[in-house]
């Protein structure tokens, strides 16, 4: 066995990789701007144009420098992540994010030794962080910025919206959720795998995760029950930065609904019309924010008089509202159950259909399918959630559970206090007789 490197930790220096979106930058630069209040260094390390989606100034970001990554390709590979569904949309996003993961494993070796890299905090969406952790021999944290990824027979994979069923006929069915999944994916673990050979590593995928420190700002409640979580995961609250303080506009008595469908999707034009229509049609007026998706015109077409802007700032603005629509993104969900209010949930792709197979089985969310919603099965579902106290009911002790949290604050104590753990951990080289494993989620 091999060690990591005996860092001696004063002014540590951590790079933060996670995927090159607002979803996972926003809630990794807020933990990060809170390690840096203790003294710590933080660096987000990834595509140049990455740098505008961080936010604080307590966190700065470094660039790759290699040829693949020219003007555009940023924006080129979210467009394949705005379309991630279909027999085309699905493969092509998976290949996309393939070629991201290859990227980052060619070019985050030389940049995080030129930057003096003492530690890294890796998405566990993004295995080139912990990969390129290992193969430096530096010490690393998971970082779960959506839901926990972790396989457990029991647990249905996470990218599926299937109810949880701990008998055997619901194991039998995850088994087969598992085997298509491991399918799909192999073009990242593909790619991963041929990294870790190339640098000597174990390649199986359980490597991916911190025997230090596995850390979530996932709410345990909001989780399906779990028997096999390792020692070293911890599940938490939302991690945030402050928002400027924002009051809507109250011309009437009618409730706000909160609309959006973050900020990949924020184009579907159709769907948020869908949205603003229901909202009118129980007595409510929508609050949309876009994130830049709608152009001024679409914006202002929008039926049911909704207010309509591309951002606003939604930990202040939710707990104006008396429910939400959402497409299931894990940090507006959180935001949501931040400020006690209950959610409709329309799910689109990535873990969104997860989260809210979660959200259903709590309580906490009326859930309607894409097509349903376009065909009014937003009005009922929303109908429900204001008249049912019972959503609001679970909406709120959540809001109570997630206020007495330590959020980013805790979290930041949690990994200065995993890094202080000089012990070697686990294996870093592979072994002749280690057989190949599937991937861990």
């Amino acid at each position: 066995m091999e060690s990591y490197k005996n860092v001696t930790f004063g002014r540590r220096h951590i790079a933060i990789i996670a995927p090159p979106t607002a979803g996972h930058i926003n809630p990794l630069v807020a933990l990060g701007s809170a390690l840096a209040s203790t003294g710590s260094q933080i660096t987000v390390v990834h595509m140049a144009e990455a740098a505008s989606l961080v936010s604080s100034s307590a966190v700065r970001f470094a660039a790759i420098d290699h040829p693949a990554d020219p003007e555009g390709s940023l924006a080129k590979h979210m467009c394949t992540l705005a379309n991630p569904s279909g027999f085309i949309g699905l493969p092509r996003m998976i290949r996309s994010t393939a070629r991201m993961t290859r990227l980052l494993l060619e070019t985050l070796p030389s940049a995080l030794s030129r930057l003096g890299i003492d530690a890294v905090i890796a998405d566990s969406v993004e295995p080139a962080g912990a990969l390129v952790a290992r193969h430096l021999r530096l010490p690393f944290i998971t970082a779960v910025t959506g839901l926990p990824l972790l396989r457990e027979a029991t647990v249905p994979p996470p990218f599926l919206g299937w109810a949880y069923r701990p008998d055997a006929i619901g194991i039998n069915r995850n088994k087969g959720g598992y085997a298509v999944s491991d399918l799909l994916m192999r073009p990242i673990t593909g790619t991963v795998s041929t990294y870790a050979r190339r640098w000597g590593l174990d390649p199986d995928p359980k490597y991916q995760w911190s025997e230090r420190l596995q850390i979530a700002q996932c709410p345990a409640r909001l989780d399906f029950p779990r028997a096999a979580l390792p020692a070293s995961f911890r599940y938490g609250s939302p991690w945030r930065l402050s928002e400027t303080a924002e009051t809507l506009p109250v011309e009437d008595d009618r409730p706000l609904i909160f609309c959006s469908l973050g900020s990949l999707q924020g184009a579907r034009r159709a769907l948020f019309a869908a949205m603003t229509s229901a909202c009118a049609a129980v007595g409510a007026r929508a609050v949309v924010a876009h994130g830049g998706g709608l152009s001024e015109i679409e914006a202002a077409s929008l039926p049911g008089d909704p207010l309509v802007r591309a951002f606003l700032p939604q930990t202040q603005i939710l707990h104006q509202c008396s429910a939400a629509i959402l497409h299931g993104g894990f940090n507006t969900v959180l935001d949501a159950l931040a400020a006690g209010i209950p959610i409709v949930a329309v799910p689109l792709a990535f873990e969104q259909p997860a989260t809210a197979a979660r959200l259903a089985r709590i309580g906490a969310a009326c859930v309607v399918s894409p097509a349903d919603a376009g065909q009014g099965g937003l009005e009922p579902a929303l109908r429900r959630l204001l008249t049912n106290p019972s959503y609001r009911r679970v909406a709120r002790q959540f809001a109570t559970g997630i206020a007495s949290g330590g959020g980013v604050t805790e979290a930041a104590s949690l990994v200065n206090a995993a890094l202080d753990d000089q012990a070697d951990l686990m294996p870093i080289k592979r072994r002749s007789t280690d057989k190949e494993t599937a991937c861990a989620a």
